[in-house]
């Protein structure tokens, strides 16, 4: 581990004033600060707090591509981390920074650490957060998949298709909710029953504002309003009045690229690969040679 010079020098004094920090960068933009000194310190655009119970294990980092042992403990409280932003999932993903710091002179510091979060646990009003080095996303498989449905997420990069045209996104005020999974939405007009279906609902107002699932089942009640079901129910309450985001969704078929969507060109997909009947076909001159029966 490479550390700064005037950090190293400091190290080396033999009477050392140093610290460790973490900064915490949620995707929402918003920025925690941590420390184990008994001061809150200021640096790099963080305030990191001394009185929000932060720690993490040793840091132990290896060559090989496995998941670096480290983990961060801290308190749930109002002032940092809270139950209802874990159960929103507003800290999966976050990046994180660690630094070895003095703490009479916070000029000199190295990083120690880089990465994000991973799974986190909850207990007690504790919470024990997985911390992934830079190295985990290398893990990840990479390439095409050969199969008929379409292997992109819609409005991705390889997609390319522009969810946020009004047509396939829509903003609306809840009016009622049934077990955090049944989303009444009051009028939704100029879209097909079904139109939402395996899209996404996010929430962007209100106690649960980051929380979002996918979208089960869309359909409109006698009433005219429509209702949305998710696949699993939100760990946040949900109440009357919060607006949430829904998207359309896209079943991965050629068809639908082309005729919901207009996407075709970037469609991800291989819809002419044969199927597994082709083992079982031969040559005729004449009809058709699916591997069906010959009667």
């Amino acid at each position: 581990m490479a550390f700064q010079a005037e950090l190293l020098a400091h190290l080396q004094s033999g009477e050392t004033t140093v610290a460790r920090a973490w900064g915490i960068t949620r995707k929402d933009g918003v920025k925690l600060g941590f420390t184990d000194h008994d001061q809150d310190l200021s640096f790099e655009g963080f305030v990191f707090k001394a009185a929000t119970g932060l720690t993490a294990s040793a840091i132990e980092q290896g060559a090989g591509l496995s998941v670096d042992n480290v983990e961060a403990v801290g308190m749930l409280c109002d002032v940092a981390v809270t139950d209802q932003d874990i159960q929103a999932g507003r800290l999966d993903d976050a990046e994180v920074v660690a630094w070895m710091v003095n703490w009479a002179n916070v000029g000199e510091r190295s990083v120690v650490f880089r990465g994000t979060i991973g799974e986190i646990q909850r207990a007690g009003g504790a919470f024990v957060a997985e911390l992934r080095g830079l190295s985990e996303k290398l893990n990840m498989p990479r390439g095409r998949v050969y199969q008929r449905p379409c292997t992109a997420v819609l409005g991705d990069a390889s997609c390319r298709f522009d969810v946020s045209d009004a047509a396939f996104q829509v903003l609306r005020t809840v009016v009622q909710v049934d077990d955090r999974r049944i989303f009444d939405l009051g009028s939704v007009s100029g879209f097909d029953e079904g139109w939402f279906t395996r899209g996404q609902l996010q929430v962007v107002s209100g106690t649960a504002q980051g929380a979002g699932g996918l979208i089960k089942r869309d359909w409109i009640v006698e009433s005219g309003a429509r209702r949305i079901e998710l696949w699993e129910a939100l760990q946040v309450e949900v109440g009357a009045g919060d607006e949430v985001q829904i998207t359309a969704g896209c079943d991965k078929r050629v068809e639908t690229c082309r005729e919901k969507f207009a996407n075709l060109l970037n469609f991800q997909g291989f819809p002419d690969i044969p199927g597994e009947d082709w083992i079982t076909s031969y040559p005729k001159k004449s009809g058709g040679n699916t591997g069906g029966s010959l009667r």
